[in-house]
């Protein structure tokens, strides 16, 4: 099993497999638009625009499980982040990522990296780094900035 295997739905419910993000390297990100680190998308949408063109893809999951700070639906939270912050990375439906309902494609990322404090996600903004060969590299804490990701992300580029 590998992260290509995997199969989600994007913001506009069409089908999309991971497959076809082979060879790129991945930040996996669950994030919300009412959460004190939702200027992160400041930082992401810069990582995107600095290292696109050499190969990065970062891919955006709303979740709405952590004191419901995604609210509206995935067309609002498209607005919001285009809007606000110029986000031009792919943006997909809201998911769970911890739980009974949580999406499988968390359970594998988890269970490739846990936390600090077990394999949960604890909160908002937990990123994977992926590279050009599917396999985890590493996990970050909602607390972690994008711009401290550069040079790891330079390094798998």
């Amino acid at each position: 099993m590998s992260i290509y295997d995997f199969t989600v739905k994007d913001a506009k419910g069409q089908e999309v497999n991971l497959a076809d993000y082979k060879g790129k390297v991945l930040l996996v990100v669950n994030t919300a638009t009412g959460c004190g680190f939702t200027p992160q998308y400041e930082g992401l949408q810069d990582l995107y625009e600095k290292y696109n063109e050499q190969g990065l893809e970062i891919l955006d999951f709303p979740c709405n499980q952590f004191a419901n700070q995604a609210p509206g639906t995935e067309e609002e939270i498209v607005d919001f982040c285009q809007s606000r912050y110029g986000v031009t990375f792919r943006q997909f439906a809201k998911i769970e990522v911890n739980g009974k309902n949580e999406h499988p494609l968390y359970t594998y990322l988890k269970a490739q990296k846990k936390g600090v404090l077990g394999s949960n996600i604890k909160w908002n903004f937990t990123k994977f780094l992926i590279d050009r060969e599917g396999n985890v590299v590493e996990r970050f804490a909602p607390t972690t900035t994008p711009e401290s990701l550069d040079e790891k992300i330079k390094e798998l580029l």
